[in-house]
């Protein structure tokens, strides 16, 4: 059985970057190549870093925290020297190495123990085809979760990730539009066989193969290491590839970065940011479930993301929650979608979505009216009165027989298949009134009354 470790890299969602005031460039922030680019993060002679981003170190902090690890209270930044084309000083800070303590240390996440948490910078982005180098990404602030090696299978590597990315989003301290990276430590410790490092893969998707890869690789004669390396993927030939010997801490020669002070986190701001951190989505799926009698499935789409979860439960405890459900997991969630929005990018509150469902529920306004009002609400959100008044329901049955003599009239073809046994026509006819009364007219009288009137 192998022996899974991760080491995963995250950029943590901020404006400017660690040690300068350059605007942050990845993800949806892209811009173009070296155009958020300063002395500083470029390594000019002479420039100096500037202090750490406050809020780097508080939502670095705060991921630390969501995942159960230890805080430390001091913190002293390291130099991680390496010759490479993507470093234009030679070195990264980083809060990580020989002499220093990480932010936070001896975490927990469901079953897989945090090893560490740090914060550091990122290099520039090189592309060995041209040897072009955007310096737009360096010096942005990036988090390190390195776990013990306590996954088994690729399957469990790429479940437990996509809960970590779904948890880190309820604090919104991770910039998931940029995606993960992760270095993958493969070994099979019952052959007796080295770790192998991968570096850099960056996908779920190629996550899993990289480590289906190198398990079966190293079960290969004479294809055991026998020293710890360090391996790159081929997402092209979907196969690892040797890139040199693992390197050791000493290789890194890491020495006290002395342009950084010592970062002092006083008990205090620390338990202040511990009470800011929201229930987890395992504790809000439990909590939902119990309290409101959901289903698993149900639960697990409302606590992808924290804004839906809370919306619902706000809702809910004002409306049936089996009426709730399906206009926030499906109604809600799907205009969204569509229009590629956020729930808070729009305005659409839960007070506003709450008297739209009681105007279902008492029948004041139909649920395909209230399917449209929700669409427009994307744009603006008129009162619920006015709506109300120009999509009141037509119930009133000498009102609907009249349009109902209408349809039947105008489609004599589709009351002729009715009558020779294809019911399905009825459903067109319904359709038909539908139309006619701009989605107002009362669902199951119209359908009543059609089926009267053709006997």
């Amino acid at each position: 059985m192998p022996k899974i470790g991760l080491e995963i890299h995250g950029y943590i969602l901020t404006e400017e970057k660690l040690f300068c005031p350059c605007k942050v460039s990845h993800g949806l922030k892209q811009a173009k190549p070296n155009t958020n680019i300063c002395p500083i993060c470029t390594a000019q002679p002479g420039s100096k870093p500037m202090l750490p981003n406050k809020e780097a170190i508080k939502k670095a902090i705060e991921i630390a925290l969501i995942l159960g690890c230890k805080i430390n209270e001091k913190l002293v930044w390291q130099r991680k020297h390496y010759d490479w084309a993507d470093l234009p000083k030679g070195y990264q800070n980083t809060i990580s190495g020989t002499h220093a303590v990480p932010l936070g240390e001896k975490g927990e996440f469901l079953g897989i123990r945090i090893r560490e948490v740090h914060l550091e910078e990122d290099p520039a982005a090189w592309n060995p085809k041209t040897g072009e180098i955007d310096y737009n990404r360096s010096g942005s602030p990036l988090v390190e979760i390195v776990t013990e090696p306590d996954f088994s299978s690729s399957d469990r590597v790429v479940e437990w990730l996509k809960q970590l990315v779904i948890t880190l989003g309820y604090i919104k301290a991770f910039d998931k539009s940029s995606g993960i990276k992760a270095d993958v430590n493969v070994s099979l410790p019952e052959l007796k066989g080295e770790r192998v490092e991968i570096k850099n893969v960056n996908s779920l998707k190629n996550i899993q193969k990289a480590i289906e890869y190198e398990t079966q690789r190293q079960k290969k004669p004479g294809e055991l290491a026998k020293k710890q390396e360090t391996r790159m993927f081929d997402e092209a030939l979907n196969i690892t590839k040797k890139m040199r010997e693992k390197e050791q801490a000493q290789d890194y020669r890491f020495i006290h970065e002395p342009d950084l002070p010592v970062i002092i986190l006083e008990k205090s701001r620390i338990e202040k940011i511990k009470s800011s951190i929201p229930e987890t989505p395992l504790q809000k799926l439990e909590k939902i479930i119990k309290k409101h009698k959901i289903d698993k499935k149900s639960a697990e789409v409302l606590t992808k993301k924290l804004e839906i979860v809370e919306f619902f439960e706000k809702v809910a405890d004002k409306v049936n929650p089996k009426l709730a459900l399906p206009w926030v997991t499906t109604e809600l969630i799907s205009v969204l979608n569509y229009n590629k929005k956020e729930l808070e990018d729009v305005q659409i509150s839960p007070e506003k979505f709450i008297e739209l469902l009681k105007r279902v529920e008492n029948k004041t306004i139909t649920p395909l009216n209230a399917k449209d009002i929700l669409r427009s609400w994307i744009k603006k959100t008129p009162s619920i009165r006015d709506l109300t008044l120009k999509n009141r329901v037509i119930s009133d049955k000498n009102e609907l027989e009249k349009i109902c003599k209408k349809i039947l009239h105008e489609n004599q073809k589709a009351v002729h298949d009715y009558k020779s046994g294809k019911k399905e026509s009825l459903n067109f006819l319904v359709g038909k009134v539908m139309q006619a009364t701009n989605k107002r007219a009362d669902f199951k009288t119209a359908k009543e009354l059609l089926e009267r009137l053709m006997r």
